[in-house]
């Protein structure tokens, strides 16, 4: 695994792309057939709800727009880390059906970015203070990463309340 992608093992040799356009459907079914009323429970203390993954994914779509674009913009651009669990101090206000409304209208957004930028840029270096230096590509490795590890805390959510538990 790379440092610069800690979540390159849930990829499993998937193609980024193709991850992040199948997202926002896996989420909006996932959510219909889970209902409003299980999405709220939390699957253990301590553990986020089917609805505060889906806000932390919208948050980090929108950390991820700015990523991409400063990438783009700037030569030997340093990401900006953030603190996740201070993001998610703030989601008891956040509805669930407006956090997917965010989530996939930023990620449809940045959908539209990245099949236009060309080959040459996906090499573009970029520097992530904690992991060290990463290139624009590895931002979309990392996304794609990303959505499978919640896609999978989603699952689990899933089958812990279908089976009653």
């Amino acid at each position: 695994m790379s440092q610069a992608n800690p979540y390159e093992k849930f990829l499993g040799g998937e193609e980024p792309m193709q991850v992040l356009a199948s997202t926002p459907r896996y989420i909006n079914s996932f959510v219909g057939a889970l209902g409003p009323e299980q999405a709220n429970r939390a699957p253990a203390p301590g553990k986020w709800s089917a609805r505060e993954i889906v806000c932390h994914l919208a948050d980090c779509e929108v950390v991820f727009a700015y990523r991409l674009r400063q990438t783009l913009a700037e030569d030997q651009h340093v990401i900006q880390p953030f603190d996740q669990e201070k993001f998610a101090a703030n989601y008891f206000g956040c509805q669930l059906q407006e956090a997917l409304a965010a989530f996939g209208a930023v990620r449809n957004w940045n959908l539209a970015l990245l099949r236009s930028v060309s080959p040459e840029l996906h090499s573009k270096p970029v520097t992530h203070p904690e992991r060290g230096p990463m290139t624009f590509f590895t931002i979309v490795e990392t996304m794609a990463g990303h959505d499978r590890n919640h896609l999978g805390q989603l699952d689990a959510i899933a089958k812990k309340f279908a089976h009653g538990r």
